[in-house]
């Protein structure tokens, strides 16, 4: 059967939302954090300091919507923020201490989603979709 005799686009679109909501839901009662939150977080502890640009692009989303976001994570305490010695117009930001914690926290949250995954997905089957997925994701890119 083809991709949408199975209905795939209607089933990826279920599975993401349902895996987005619960990881959404077990990573604020861990760390006060939605998945998009803990995704810029571990990309400025990795990379940082780094510019809100810089998390924009990493993530694919708009510079509007990264900086509403870096304001929230700032007023709660999980990043700095300075200007860019390089370009005075942008902000750098990095990830304080408390940054550090909420990441590990989120451990054990992302691990037993994880664990669904992986309950249900043989290594077999993981291996064939997580190259199917990777497949067309570059063809969205083109």
């Amino acid at each position: 059967m083809s991709a949408s005799e199975h209905r795939l686009y209607f089933l990826l679109q279920r599975v993401a939302h349902r895996l987005k909501k619960r990881a959404d839901e077990a990573l604020k009662e861990s760390a006060g954090l939605t998945t998009a939150q803990a995704a810029a977080l571990s990309i400025i502890a990795k990379d940082g300091p780094v510019t809100q640009r810089f998390v924009a692009d990493k993530l694919s989303q708009r510079e509007s919507a990264v900086m509403t976001m870096t304001n929230r994570l700032l007023a709660a305490g999980y990043i700095s923020r300075k200007r860019s010695s390089s370009d005075g117009r942008a902000w750098e930001v990095a990830i304080t201490q408390k940054g550090l914690a909420a990441l590990s926290d989120i451990k054990v949250p992302f691990g037993e989603i994880n664990a669904v995954l992986d309950k249900n997905i043989d290594a077999e089957d993981a291996e064939r979709l997580a190259a199917s997925l990777k497949k067309i994701l570059s063809a969205l890119d083109e």
